[in-house]
């Protein structure tokens, strides 16, 4: 298997989770180990030098908690309001279908020296939620050295977004649409 068969496991589900929104169902492709294998190997493909991988909630623990494990490094979960015990930091974010928040343990980087961090969602669309982790990573004292994604669906101009706010930093989508 090559790394695009494993990527055409994507399902585009419509009208998920509301009337309007094509919805990237991965399930698919991590059901199947060799396309997560590839496709987890395609994520830690990097010339950034990083000690520490962070995931967005949900669907990007799946990939940074694997590529944490592969790459001998530490990972961090970046997750929706009220999942984390004791102090957090918080921001809000908007989505193409609504608005939402994301959280960090205030203490979440302090275990790193010098935490050179790997940031990985499962997809970019408007850059609402990447940059929201940026700034909670930021805020914590934690250099990004990377954004990767699974999918971008670059109509919706987020890495543009990202940019904007983030020039030096380096975008890679494993598939655009």
């Amino acid at each position: 298997m090559k790394i695009a068969e494993a990527l055409a496991l994507i399902r585009p589900v419509p009208n998920f989770p509301i009337p309007g929104i094509l919805f990237q169902d991965i399930a698919p492709l991590i059901a199947n180990p060799k396309a997560f294998e590839l496709v987890t190997k395609g994520f830690a493909q990097t010339d950034s030098s990083f000690n520490l991988v962070a995931g967005i909630e949900s669907r990007g623990f799946i990939f940074a908690s694997a590529i944490a494990i592969d790459s001998a490094v530490g990972f961090v979960p970046i997750r929706k309001a009220g999942k984390l015990p004791g102090a957090v930091i918080k921001r809000e974010y908007g989505l193409e279908y609504g608005s939402d928040s994301l959280e960090m343990q205030v203490d979440a980087l302090a275990h790193f020296k010098n935490p050179k961090v790997l940031l990985i969602d499962d997809v970019l669309a408007t850059g609402g939620t990447l940059i929201a982790a940026l700034e909670l990573i930021s805020d914590l004292a934690g250099e990004i050295c990377e954004i990767a994604v699974l999918l971008e669906i670059t109509a919706l101009g987020g890495r543009e977004r990202i940019s904007a706010a983030y020039p030096n930093l380096k975008i890679r989508a494993l598939v655009q649409i």
